[in-house]
């Protein structure tokens, strides 16, 4: 019995050190050919969307939200920094499918926000 207690133990010893390894050299900056990285989520404290970009380096990156016929709602062109983020606020929006295109660099991530009513609040959700 004391010989399996101690046998876990090692076995959970070595497994967590074998995390911590892998996270340790995740974390590492990478050098050489690197691209940026653009995250959209929702906003903590507002209705609205939160585009974040750690960039590889710095350069202006474009934040442009599209209606449901392909217009331009907005345009917005970030600064220059390497890491940068910004949100938008969705209350005043109509209901329907919005399109945020973000380019930064040679990545483009586009994302579809549905918005709509609900117990007389503006809601969305990420459609993709």
């Amino acid at each position: 019995m004391k010989n399996s207690i101690k046998l876990s133990a090692l076995l959970l010893l070595l497994l967590s050190a074998g995390i911590f390894t892998t996270t340790a050299a995740s974390a590492k900056p990478h050098t050489g050919d690197t691209k940026d990285v653009i995250t959209v989520s929702s906003l903590k404290h507002e209705r609205g969307v939160a585009v974040i970009i750690s960039k590889a380096e710095a350069s202006k990156s474009y934040v442009t939200i599209f209606d449901q016929a392909n217009n331009i709602l907005m345009e917005d062109f970030l600064p220059s920094k390497a890491e940068v983020a910004k949100g938008y606020v969705l209350t005043s929006l109509d209901n329907g499918d919005y399109k945020f295109e973000i380019r930064s660099n040679d990545e483009v991530v586009t994302k579809t926000v549905h918005v709509y009513d609900e117990y007389n609040k503006k809601k969305f959700f990420f459609v993709d």
